[in-house]
C-alpha cells in the first residue's frame, strides 16, 4: 500500500507508533496505527545434536508483564541500532541462556503480527553449546531448564508453550530439521543457512 503521510505520535525505548495515511488496493484511502520495531532474533539452543533421538534443549520461563503469566519462551530479543542479526542472536544465548554456540543456523524470519506492527523475527538453531555466565537485563525475571525434546512435544500440545515466537521456531524444527521421524521421513531436514560463529 502507497504510504501518502506519516505523523510520529509516540517514540519510546523499544518501540514507536505511527499514524500512516496509506492508500488500500482499492484506491480508497485511510489511517492505520503502526507500531515501528527494530526487529528482534530468537535462538533454541540444543545442547545435544539436534538430529539425536531426543535431544535437550534450553527453555526459558520468563514472567511477561503483558500477559500478566510465566511464560515458556527461547532466549530472544530486539537488534540494536547497526547490529547483525546473528550477533543478536548469540547475545542473547549468551545473556538469557548463559551459554555460547559453535554454530548459529538462521532457520527462518517471521513477521509477528502484520495487522499493526513491522516487526521481523529472525529465528535460529544453535548448537555446539559451551556455559557461560547469564546476564539478564535487569527488567528480565527468568529461569534456565534443560528439556527432551519429547517432552517440549507434549508442551506444546498441552497448551504449556503460548508464545508466538518459541511455537514457530520449535515446530520449524520438529517439521524441517527433525522431521516426524528425526529428519528421516522425507519431511525434513531443509538445507539449512548456516552461520559458523
Amino acid at each position: 500500500m502507497p504510504l501518502l503521510a506519516t505523523r510520529r505520535v509516540h517514540t519510546g525505548r523499544v518501540l514507536n507508533l505511527d499514524l500512516d495515511r496509506v492508500r488500500f488496493p482499492d484506491g480508497s484511502e485511510g489511517t492505520l496505527e503502526m507500531v515501528r520495531h527494530p526487529g528482534a532474533a530468537a535462538v533454541v539452543p540444543f545442547l545435544d545434536p539436534p538430529e539425536s533421538p531426543d535431544p535437550r534443549v534450553l527453555l526459558i520461563r520468563q514472567f511477561r508483564h503483558a500477559a500478566d503469566q510465566w511464560l515458556w519462551e527461547i532466549p530472544a530479543g530486539t537488534l540494536e541500532p547497526g547490529e547483525p542479526v546473528a550477533a543478536c542472536a548469540a547475545r542473547e544465548l549468551r545473556e538469557e541462556a548463559g551459554c555460547t554456540a559453535t554454530r548459529l543456523e538462521l532457520l527462518t524470519s517471521v513477521c509477528t503480527t502484520p495487522g499493526f506492527t513491522d516487526e521481523v523475527i529472525h529465528l535460529y538453531l544453535a548448537d555446539g553449546l559451551s556455559r557461560v555466565p547469564a546476564s539478564p537485563e535487569a527488567d528480565e525475571f527468568m529461569e534456565v531448564h534443560e528439556v527432551r525434546w519429547s517432552e517440549v512435544g507434549r508442551m506444546i500440545r498441552q497448551g504449556e508453550i503460548r508464545d508466538a515466537k518459541t511455537l514457530a521456531t520449535l515446530m520449524f524444527v520438529q517439521c524441517f530439521r527433525r522431521g516426524a521421524n528425526g529428519g528421516r521421513d522425507g519431511v525434513g531436514p531443509m538445507p539449512p543457512d548456516r552461520l559458523e560463529v
